[in-house]
């Protein structure tokens, strides 16, 4: 993991073209903005997990008997 310190207003950029903004800085709290191409998928960690469990539980033979009852 790479740790980087960024104030108020200062960004980063990932692969050229993710840029990722700190806006506000408020007790623990820190808001940021990021701009991205609209074909970047960007999730919340704990989102990102919930669809990543959702995915394995589709594969899983019980899991496919509830896709096929939606389809």
């Amino acid at each position: 993991m790479l740790a980087l310190t960024r104030r108020k207003g200062e960004s980063l950029v990932l692969n050229n073209n993710i840029e990722v903004t700190i806006l506000e800085i408020r007790g623990d709290q820190i808001k940021i903005g990021i701009t991205a191409p609209k074909e970047v998928p960007i999730y919340r960690k704990e989102v990102y997990l919930q669809i990543e469990d959702e995915n394995k539980a589709a594969i899983h033979p019980d899991g496919m008997d509830a896709l096929k009852k939606l389809l």
